[in-house]
């Protein structure tokens, strides 16, 4: 399956849709949303996921990126992830760097 990554931005969040399966020949694409979010300072960078497939160790890069791309002013929320993410983020130490939520109210802005 192809990878997308779908960028909106939402009163003081930057809600990015990623499906597919994100690995080191797409993760560029991720990137690049990643710095278009970023450049607008959101206090919220929220990463849907429950229709991502996979994630290769590129895009846990990718999270990483993020994360500093945000910097302390403002938080990363992962949202729907499947189990094999959510694995992923907890062995390799990551998770206690972002907020993991099962569902994400964008009213809630």
């Amino acid at each position: 399956m192809s990878f997308d990554a779908i960028l909106v931005r939402t009163g003081n969040a930057a809600i990015i849709t990623l499906s597919g399966e994100l690995d080191s020949s797409v993760q560029q694409v991720f990137r690049e949303q990643i710095e278009k979010a970023a450049a607008d300072r959101p206090q919220r960078m929220v990463l849907i996921m429950k229709d991502l497939e996979y994630m290769s160790s590129a895009g846990l890069r990718a999270l990483i990126y993020a994360k500093q791309k945000v910097g302390s002013e403002g938080d990363i929320y992962i949202v729907g992830a499947p189990q094999g993410v959510l694995e992923t983020l907890e062995m390799t130490g990551f998770a206690p760097s972002v907020i993991i939520q099962d569902t994400y109210d964008v009213s809630a802005q």
